[in-house]
């Protein structure tokens, strides 16, 4: 089996660093309640000594492996969404508490809104098959 090659592992890595930034930004807001927007990061960063271009955001958030993310901008990233470091800069950096607990909420939602949802379509269905189809939704859940 032919090992992956450097341009393959660039690509992982940069497409996986993109859909760490985007949990990020789908999760962290402002003190107000907002989400992040890119002249709110660059002038945080800017005020830590670090230039964010617009360019450079663009090639980060859709995961661009033909521009390097310099380390240094990793870094800053984290400290801005006060997340660990290690998160950004590994592929298999820890996943931050506050995101688990964010994806796990959005989980339980989308499974009360189904479970409503079947509910209201189901109601004149015999019981042995909502237990059937119950089941099968909590067999889907589980994989």
């Amino acid at each position: 089996m032919a090992s992956e090659s450097e341009a393959a592992r660039n690509l992982r890595a940069s497409q996986v660093l993109s859909r760490k930034i985007g949990l990020l930004l789908d999760v962290m807001t402002t003190s107000e309640g907002r989400k992040f927007e890119f002249h709110d990061i660059a002038e945080a960063l800017a005020q830590k000594g670090v230039k964010l271009s617009r360019t450079r955001w663009h090639h980060l958030k859709v995961g661009d492996s033909t521009v390097p993310q310099p380390r240094e901008l990793l870094e800053a990233l984290a400290d801005f969404f006060n997340v660990n470091p290690a998160y950004l800069l590994t592929e298999d950096g820890p996943l931050p508490e506050r995101i688990q607990h964010e994806l796990e909420l959005l989980a339980a939602m989308r499974r009360a809104r189904v479970r409503e949802f079947a509910t209201r379509t189901l109601a004149d269905v015999d019981d042995e098959t909502l237990a059937a189809i119950a089941a099968l939704l909590e067999d889907s859940q589980n994989h």
